[in-house]
């Protein structure tokens, strides 16, 4: 993400785009989940510098929570069966506490 918006920062001014239109631009251009969550957050970016900030910021957190869903999904497959039943059986007691 860090590279496209590298790309479009210098697209952009090369550009005749302004702050609205420009922004209107990015907005179409990037991934709709994260357009999504910026659109609908409790403090939408105003301007594109904020934009550029906070889709990054997303982007990361992203590949972040997708790393360690892989980390945990990888280490899951390697336990032989005994583990598991015993984890199951260690989070199940802590849940009646």
């Amino acid at each position: 993400m860090e590279q496209f918006i590298q790309e479009f920062r210098r697209t952009a001014r090369e550009s005749e785009y302004e702050e609205r239109p420009l922004i209107e631009k990015f907005k179409r251009e990037i991934n709709k989940v994260i357009r999504r969550k910026l659109i609908e957050a409790k403090r939408p970016p105003r301007n594109i510098k904020q934009w550029y900030e906070r889709v990054m910021s997303l982007d990361r957190y992203w590949r972040k929570s997708r790393q360690e869903e892989n980390r945990l999904r990888d280490r899951r497959e390697t336990e032989v069966p005994a583990q598991r039943i015993n984890t199951l059986a260690t989070a199940g007691r802590a849940q009646e506490q």
